[in-house]
């Protein structure tokens, strides 16, 4: 497997290059950030290699982890037996690396780790600070952990969570973590129910765990009122790279009309594009309280929902995609429409900020700062 930036050859953790290394290429899988290097590191990264672990590389990522996994990278998806896979899920699979860092925006790292078989956690919003991330949509995105079983998991989930005065947005609370609780009930979400569950619903009801059907009849609603809000962020983060202070600069332009118009065209990718063209759209005059501000008290009701869920059940069981063994050219046509399919089985989790775990190739979302009852039920199925 290969990386945009080789680092140290016995490195411990590799990091999605959407996360800044200091002195290292970041470049958010992007034309627009092709020759970038960071002054700082991400405070994940720092947290890290204070705890002694070192950075084995830079891994490829989607273009500002908006696709479904790497394919529309400026530098080339990432394949294996020409299909579509995770960088830092495969190394992590190979047992190359002990663990991996990556942001989840709309699910890549989570559907990553599914397709590779290795585990997944992304931690409750604000419990891993965001300082240092190559900013797409703040309000969901999260700093996520890849690795190959739930002790190596906690053991780097727990160096690099905690609070940072440097982001607005990480709270100020101490964590334990640790596989130690007792898991009796599970929701299964019966508008995403698939086969991919069934292997896990036999094995938790054989260990003695109650799992029932509950229906989420806004899921749809859910997902796409996180498509909109995650593109009107999109939109105006990615506004601030026009080509005058770093990354890519057009070499056609008489003007800075022309200098805005033709970085950002032949800097950003088609997929990246869409999303700026629609967030800009929900954001309009004409759109702005029907599309944006609807998604955001669609947002108020997945909690609400999701709270009614955990005031019954421990755990929510979803399928992490549609288990679809996706190609390159799969996404040659339909890209825009195609994600946002895929992405209606980790939308609830980003538009609320709970915490999820993939385990066994499915996904588990658990109440807000419980990732205690995620790690029980990943140490669980290892059993």
């Amino acid at each position: 497997m290969e990386y945009i930036t080789k680092i140290n050859q016995n490195g411990q953790i590799a990091v999605d290059d959407t996360l800044l290394v200091k002195g290292e290429l970041c470049t958010a899988g992007s034309k627009m950030l092709y020759n970038f290097k960071p002054l700082f590191s991400a405070e994940c990264v720092s947290r890290l290699e204070e705890k002694g672990y070192s950075i084995s590389g830079k891994t490829n990522v989607g273009e500002f982890g908006l696709g479904f996994l790497s394919e529309n990278s400026y530098f080339g998806a990432t394949k294996s037996n020409e299909k579509l896979v995770s960088a830092s899920a495969e190394l992590v699979a190979r047992g190359e690396v002990k663990g991996a860092l990556g942001v989840d925006l709309n699910g890549a790292t989570r559907r990553g780790a599914c397709i590779s078989g290795v585990k997944n956690i992304k931690a409750t919003y604000g419990v891993i600070s965001r300082y240092g991330v190559i900013a797409c949509a703040c309000s969901g995105e999260t700093v996520s952990i890849t690795a190959k079983d739930t002790d190596s998991m906690i053991e780097i989930l727990s160096s690099v969570a905690g609070y940072d005065k440097k982001d607005g947005t990480s709270l100020n609370k101490e964590y334990d973590f640790k596989a130690e609780g007792e898991v009796k009930k599970v929701a299964v979400i019966s508008e995403l129910k698939n086969e991919s569950l069934d292997k896990t619903i036999e094995k938790l009801s054989k260990m003695g765990v109650v799992v029932e059907e509950v229906s989420i009849k806004e899921i749809e609603e859910i997902a796409t009122a996180w498509q909109i809000l995650m593109s009107a962020e999109t939109c105006n983060n990615l506004s601030r790279y026009d080509g005058v202070k770093y990354g890519y600069r057009t070499e056609n332009y008489t003007d800075i009309d022309d200098l805005y118009v033709n970085t950002r065209t032949e800097g950003l990718g088609l997929l990246t594009k869409e999303n700026i063209v629609y967030g800009s759209y929900v954001l309009s005059k004409s759109k702005y309280l029907d599309c944006y501000d609807k998604s955001l008290k669609i947002r108020g009701i997945a909690k609400k929902i999701a709270k009614e869920i955990f005031d019954k059940y421990d755990l929510i069981l979803t399928p992490v995609y549609s288990g679809k063994e996706y190609t390159e050219e799969d996404f040659k046509e339909n890209h825009f429409e195609k994600v946002f399919s895929e992405s209606k089985y980790t939308a609830l989790a980003s538009i609320t900020g709970l915490p999820a775990l993939v385990s066994d190739g499915v996904q588990f979302i658990g109440d807000y700062f419980d990732e205690n009852a995620l790690l029980s039920v990943s140490k669980l199925l290892e059993k």
